[in-house]
């Protein structure tokens, strides 16, 4: 019997491109439903009454929670595909700890970025530069952050990519003209089926932010 698959998301969330990207990586055919944040389903009320939040993925009426511990699900659940967490048990921890650090540091500076204005965005700018350029060291010169192939960390990271074009544009900076090597990582993972499927376009992306920032009356 094939597996039941379905993964609640909303189409702008990094954390639910990393489940799609990951879902794509191992081939698994899934049904995909659109959460509407502002007027939350009854199935994901149900799914997740913790946090009530996307992305949840269920299997066979079972749901995981939290974006990265679903890629590691996904990860272990399609284990006879590639597997996206490297085998070394210290390389393993490094890229969770780095996806720890998109998650909680990376993460809150580029919202700060867009939904900011004034001095203190040169400020968040100038942070979120910073943490850039970290990444942008432990990518180094290989390929993709695990090496030559492509892997959990970026996955952890991708979904940020679609986001850049808004950063610049709410920041007035280049990404590029900081961290070359980053834009060239993005530009190569978006070169995989798995990552161009399950991104959307940048532009919609910044549609998508200006539409926030009015909400809550930043111009």
């Amino acid at each position: 019997m094939a597996d039941e698959v379905t993964l609640l998301d909303f189409w702008p969330s990094m954390f639910g491109m990393r489940c799609r990207v990951a879902l794509a990586e191992k081939g698994v055919v899934y049904e995909y439903k659109e959460e509407d944040l502002w007027n939350k389903g009854e199935l994901l009320l149900q799914m997740n009454p913790v946090h009530k939040k996307i992305p949840v993925l269920i299997r066979n009426g079972k749901p995981v929670c939290e974006s990265l511990i679903i890629v590691e699900y996904i990860d272990e659940t399609w284990s006879h595909k590639a597997p996206l967490l490297p085998s070394d048990p210290y390389e393993r921890a490094r890229a969770r700890s780095w996806a720890d650090f998109i998650d909680k540091k990376f993460f809150n500076l580029g919202m700060n970025v867009v939904m900011t204005k004034g001095e203190e965005l040169e400020a968040v700018k100038k942070e979120l530069i910073q943490s850039l350029k970290l990444l942008e060291n432990e990518l180094g010169d290989k390929p993709f952050f695990g090496g030559k192939n492509f892997g959990f960390l970026d996955i952890s990271f991708i979904g940020f990519y679609c986001r850049f074009y808004s950063y610049e544009k709410c920041a007035n900076f280049s990404i590029e003209a900081e961290c070359p090597k980053l834009i060239a990582w993005g530009k190569r993972c978006m070169e995989k089926d798995s990552v161009s499927k399950s991104l959307p376009d940048p532009q919609k992306v910044y549609g998508f932010v200006l539409e926030l920032k009015k909400a809550v009356g930043i111009e």
